[in-house]
């Protein structure tokens, strides 16, 4: 055995003549006699052609390996799996989607834990594969960075994927003809990156690079680029220097760069899925946070970014003029982010950010302080007799910030689909769709497909819709989500009927049933525990072992 601690992993695996036989399969792989000797850093590519958020990736996990080995380790690929949120919402296949985050986390853990890798790379470019990476590298704890895909180019006429969901809704509305429709179809989508607004995907990517976990600039790179190369050669290199001075996830993942990572999503007007993904990162390092942590760090920080989907530019834009960088130095020079936190580089955060420039002049992207697009976070915590352990709204004022409408409840995804399309859904609905949490859908859906149709129909500032299910980050207008404790557990969500009035205040964070107390036990009495929807496989696995959105939904907590 070695004395070298960078090789504490590999070690055991390649070293001595009992493991002859482990050597002998790694040099028809292609190592050398003097690859044994060098630290083994695992490429963790989540590559695949079934979507453009991944489709470049292999590509870019051929340069991170490039960097690790030219800086003495010896690199080993290997994939994991993604899927597409883009493709699958609106199907049963969506369901599979949250439940990818954990499989990827396991699958990174399985290989690398098996194969003795003493530092990892991993690569992300899309909703679930990104926390995923990042709940498997926790795990582990072994030096690590995280890559991001980089952000696909705008469409024709300034359009995305977004568009292509509202087109669908504004010809149920007389707005647009077919072919107009299979127009926006063809050409929204250009090629590689991940969706272009200040969606899930390029939150995540922010909220990893604001903690620590990725290299400057790595959240802010179009997928195709020179400097995308180069951030992933780079990041090959930053895990021999991570080994050297032995430091570690835990020790970059702290309670005060979770805290971080929270504010620049706060300021950018990222997706509700961050709260989600956070709480379970948090989980998986073993950091405390908590859905009240969102509130207090958004009563203190505004959103500062005119990003889609309800602000005007996509993030090619914001790469254009710095990306994310200076918008931390904004915050890190208002108090705003903790400075001292470690990050991938070896250097602290307020070091990293020691040199950014500002903005361009006249740029009108992000605001400055004083003329915000939001004073407070538009990320909301609401509780109340529907939410008694929270619920999850994203509010940036466009919608108003009270809506009280009556009830019209549904059991899918699917049904409440129907009847926004045919006009069942009509001003002053509150659309109610339960049975969609993570145990009761199972996979807590996103509800892309209806908030697309109510925008598409001209609904979006006349109805409110209310899941236990979670929103892609591409959802817009009077939405919440993530209402805990969900309808197949019994929470009170599953005892709304009909007509009842329901009353969302985004900034007393309230959400409530107008029902008298005695009248809500009667209906809990009455109702029983729906039937499971699926008894074998990966599905039923994930409800028999998730836990509450408001803890992460994450499947190995003990």
């Amino acid at each position: 055995m070695t004395e070298d601690k960078r090789r504490r992993h590999s070690s055991p695996v390649v070293d001595g003549l009992g493991k002859s036989a482990s050597r002998a399969m790694l040099r028809a792989v292609g190592f050398t006699d003097e690859d044994f000797r060098k630290p083994q850093i695992g490429i963790a590519s989540t590559w695949s052609n079934l979507t453009p958020c991944n489709m470049h990736i292999n590509q870019l996990a051929e340069e991170s390996a490039a960097g690790a080995d030219e800086a003495g380790g010896k690199s080993l690929t290997f994939n994991t799996i993604t899927v597409s949120d883009g493709i699958a919402n609106g199907t049963e296949g969506m369901k599979y989607s949250l439940v990818s985050r954990e499989v990827i986390a396991d699958s990174i853990e399985t290989v690398a834990g098996c194969e003795g890798f003493d530092g990892l790379v991993a690569i992300g470019g899309c909703d679930k594969n990104m926390p995923g990476c990042m709940m498997g590298l926790a795990r582990l704890n072994r030096p690590s960075v995280f890559v991001y895909g980089g952000t696909i180019m705008p469409g024709k006429n300034h359009t995305d994927i977004i568009s292509v969901f509202e087109a669908v809704g504004a010809h149920a509305r007389g707005d647009l003809d077919l072919i107009d429709v299979k127009q926006i179809e063809e050409t929204a989508i250009p090629g590689p990156g991940s969706c272009g607004g200040m969606y899930t995907a390029n939150t995540m990517a922010s909220a990893i690079e604001a903690m620590g976990m990725s290299l400057p600039g790595s959240s802010a790179q179009n997928a195709v680029s020179d400097t995308k190369a180069a951030d992933c050669r780079a990041a090959g290199a930053a895990v021999l220097n991570l080994l050297d001075r032995d430091i570690k996830p835990s020790d970059i993942m702290t309670r005060e760069a979770f805290e971080n990572a929270i504010t620049v999503v706060i300021a950018l007007g990222g997706s509700t899925n961050a709260v989600l993904h956070l709480l379970g990162m948090a989980s998986t390092v073993g950091v405390e946070l908590s859905l009240d942590d969102f509130v207090e760090i958004g009563k203190r920080v505004p959103v500062l970014a005119d990003l889609r989907p309800s602000g005007h530019y996509m993030m090619s834009e914001l790469v254009a003029i710095g990306g994310i960088q200076p918008l931390m130095k904004m915050l890190l020079d208002k108090g705003l982010l903790h400075g001292d936190c470690m990050t991938v580089t070896g250097q602290t955060l307020a070091q990293n950010l020691g040199d950014v420039a500002p903005y361009p002049e006249n740029q009108d992207i992000i605001h400055a302080f004083d003329n915000p697009i939001k004073a407070d976070s538009h990320l909301r915590i609401l509780y109340g007799n529907l939410a008694p352990t929270g619920a999850v709204a994203k509010i940036t004022g466009k919608e108003g910030t009270h809506f009280t409408g009556r009830a019209r409840v549904f059991h899918s995804e699917e049904e409440a689909q129907e009847r926004i399309m045919d006009g069942t859904v009509v001003a002053g609905d509150v659309i109610v769709i339960r049975y969609e949490g993570p145990k009761g859908g199972p996979g807590m859906r996103e509800m892309l497909t209806p908030t697309s149709a109510i925008m598409g129909k001209g609904l979006g500032n006349d109805v409110a819709l209310i899941t236990d299910g979670r929103f892609s980050g591409g959802s817009h207008g009077f939405v919440v989500g993530h209402i805990t404790p969900e309808a197949a557990e019994g929470g009170p969500l599953a005892l709304v009927e009909n007509g009842d009035t329901i009353t969302i205040d985004a900034v007393a964070n309230r959400i409530e049933l107008d029902v008298s107390g005695e009248e809500m036990e009667r209906r809990r009495k009455a109702w029983s525990e729906p039937a499971p929807r699926f008894t074998r496989g990966v599905l039923a696995k994930y409800a028999r072992t998730v836990g509450s959105a408001s803890e992460g939904a994450v499947t190995d907590k003990p």
